[in-house]
């Protein structure tokens, strides 16, 4: 049993779909204020960040800890949580008939070992339908998303290409923790 310490349900779905026993509970994390130009720095920052705090709350005590922050880039830009409908917008143009990297950080910190991965997975992307994309803006969907969107939802119909695992475009890269696991 491990401590996920994040209040994403799609990270609560990975862990559960890859039979492993949890419970989820996180105390929150400011990453407003990160300030880094290169998105892995950025993903790192904000990933340790909520280590930090979480470890501080829990400790690993009673369950070891799992952390973890995903940053998208595209164009040279670091795509955050879009905070309006425009500005979902823009990012989702950003993304549109582009190369899209998802970059996933985590921690997993037990009392017998502690593992920090970052690793991304690469979509390239056709020209998202503009009728399609004004659905899902109105929808509302991309509330709460890194980069306005889900490879597992909206944006899966116009992947072209990947080189990765799915499972870190979601946030979490669970082939690497059942390994250590």
């Amino acid at each position: 049993m491990i401590r996920l310490a994040s209040s994403s349900s799609t990270r609560a779905k990975l862990l559960n779909e890859t039979g492993i026993k949890f419970v989820q509970e996180s105390i929150e994390f400011d990453e407003e204020n990160i300030k880094a130009s290169n998105p892995k720095n950025f993903v790192y920052l904000a990933t340790m960040g909520k280590y930090e705090a979480n470890f501080k709350h829990f400790g690993i005590d009673d369950y070891p800890l799992l952390v973890a922050d995903t940053v998208v880039t595209s164009n040279g830009k670091i795509l955050r949580k879009a905070k309006t409908k425009e500005e979902a917008e823009d990012i989702l143009l950003t993304q549109s008939g582009s190369k899209t990297s998802i970059i996933t950080c985590m921690i997993f910190h037990s009392k017998t070992k502690k593992i920090i991965d970052i690793s991304s997975t690469v979509y390239f992307f056709d020209n998202f339908d503009k009728e399609d994309l004004k659905n899902y803006l109105d929808s509302g969907e991309w509330r709460g998303k890194a980069g306005a969107c889900m490879v597992e939802g909206f944006c899966k119909r116009y992947i072209k290409n990947v080189k990765g695992f799915e499972s870190t475009a979601m946030g979490l890269n669970t082939n690497i923790l059942k390994a250590f696991l």
